[in-house]
């Protein structure tokens, strides 16, 4: 017992002693954190200023929204939630419907495709893969205003327009995305693929049990921007499914119908605004953990 007893104070000091001594910052590091600190506060500031408006406008009564003071701008004198009541009573749960649907189709069909496009690219020897991975890229250069109408005349030959395959169809698959899990397929070791087929597994089981599973971080973020991309869509929806019935809207598309209704009433159109920003400002927020925890999880040691 004894031996063990002084053989700690040992362990101790010989851990202290090669344990990293941090150097003090001199005050010209120092300077420079506080200024990166005010910025990046007077950056966050600008950005959830104009959201602290609207929420603070969809509490007011018409009259209170339009005369506008210091004192009133993002705290009402007699908070109401009759803007709400009267967004609840229109058609917006039909059109909160129709973008929770195109969203999930969104994620789900560019999880899959671009997953396994970028895996192809990535890993598989095929010809014609880099001219082929080449005009992939070639369609992120192209404005997306410009396709708009080859996606129409496309979805008119087609007759899908007014309908759900309008809104889904032509989003399955993403250049970006194709190219964002090819980079990181390739950032994954290949021992592992080896190691794996020297044991007998398939192509298709390397994929699924290796590599997919190593991809979260990249499918996750991939899920991010899919879901921000479709919930923000709204020239597309609104040419592809201009015919059709309002039962059709997604909330973009029902948010400028709104304006059309109540082009003088601030609150109801605030409110609106508020009902469509909060859904996409929860996911953003719950999977970005995810993401930064599957960052974490997935380093490979070596």
């Amino acid at each position: 017992m004894a031996t063990t007893t002084a053989a700690i104070p040992e362990v101790t000091a010989q851990t202290k002693a090669q344990a990293p001594v941090t150097a003090p910052r001199s005050a010209t590091e120092r300077i420079m954190l506080i200024i990166a600190f005010i910025v990046m506060v007077i950056v966050a500031l600008l950005m959830f200023v104009p959201f602290a408006f609207s929420l603070s406008t969809s509490l007011k009564t018409s009259p209170e929204a339009v005369r506008l003071t210091i004192g009133n701008m993002f705290w009402p004198a007699e908070p109401t939630l009759d803007a709400y009541r009267r967004a609840f009573n229109s058609n917006i749960g039909r059109w909160f419907f129709n973008s929770a649907v195109v969203a999930l189709a969104w994620i789900v069909g560019r999880a899959i495709m671009d997953t396994m496009a970028g895996y192809a690219f990535a890993r598989m020897e095929f010809p014609g893969r880099r001219v082929l991975f080449l005009l992939v890229l070639g369609t992120m250069m192209v404005p997306g205003i410009v396709t708009v109408i080859p996606k129409f005349i496309l979805l008119r030959n087609l007759g899908l327009l007014d309908s759900y395959g309008a809104l889904t169809i032509p989003f399955l698959a993403d250049a970006f995305g194709i190219f964002l899990m090819k980079q990181f397929f390739e950032s994954i070791p290949r021992d592992l693929e080896d190691a794996a087929r020297m044991d007998g597994a398939s192509r298709y089981q390397i994929f699924r049990q290796i590599v997919l599973p190593s991809a979260i971080p990249a499918v996750t973020a991939l899920a991010i921007f899919s879901f921000q991309g479709s919930w923000n869509a709204f020239l597309e929806p609104l040419l592809f499914i201009s015919g059709g019935s309002a039962d059709l809207y997604t909330l973009p598309v029902g948010l400028a119908n709104f304006r059309v209704q109540y082009n003088t009433n601030w609150p109801v159109l605030m409110a609106i605004s508020v009902i469509t920003t909060v859904p996409m400002a929860i996911v953003f927020i719950v999977f970005q953990r995810y993401f930064i925890a599957s960052n974490v999880a997935s380093g490979i040691k070596g």
